[in-house]
């Protein structure tokens, strides 16, 4: 697979959420996921809704059957921890995230935030990923405007333990949510 390396295979979007959903519920002991763009979905309803003030639309965009399914895993004593590496001054999209945060924190999940400057020595990943019990690793990529563009699962043990070191020494520098102030 191009990019990949014969490492994982591509998903289609509903095939990468469905997986990811079930990545989620087999996890034993961690979840990690490590966001590294500042832009992502354009289109979002949800996003556009908190940009545009549209709070009656905002407000039914916030039932999340994700934040379910982190919950479910969370109460199983699985630890699911955030890290947005981010440029500063933040984007309007970094700004919604930011604001929204509080119902990831409300499920259980930690979050974290890194300026890109102080990520600028770390051996990070070209793009998103989700690495579960330091095992497996599911890649996402999204294309230059932030539209969702693919995804592919790795079960390959070397790639596994390396993000999850990678992950490791960058949660370490990272602001925890209700400390990191905007610029």
């Amino acid at each position: 697979m191009a990019g990949m390396n014969a490492a994982g295979t591509d998903l289609a979007s509903t095939e990468a959420a469905q997986l990811c959903d079930d990545l989620l519920r087999a996890c034993t002991v961690s979840a990690v996921h490590l966001e590294m763009r500042d832009d992502y979905t354009p289109g979002d309803a949800w996003f556009r809704a908190w940009r545009d003030g549209d709070r009656e639309e905002f407000q039914r965009q916030l039932a999340r059957p994700w934040l379910d399914v982190i919950r479910g895993i969370i109460g199983r004593g699985v630890a699911v921890r955030r890290l947005r590496v981010i440029s500063e001054p933040v984007t309007d999209y970094i700004r919604f995230e930011h604001a929204t945060t509080e119902s990831n924190i409300g499920v259980g999940e930690q979050v974290r935030w890194l300026p890109r400057r102080q990520a600028a020595d770390l051996l990070l990943p070209g793009c998103d990923c989700w690495v579960f019990d330091s095992r497996r690793v599911l890649f996402n990529f999204f294309d230059g405007p932030g539209e969702w563009a693919g995804a592919a699962v790795c079960d390959d043990a070397g790639v596994a333990a390396r993000h999850a070191a990678a992950f490791a020494e960058a949660w370490e520098r990272g602001v925890p949510h209700a400390d990191y102030r905007l610029s």
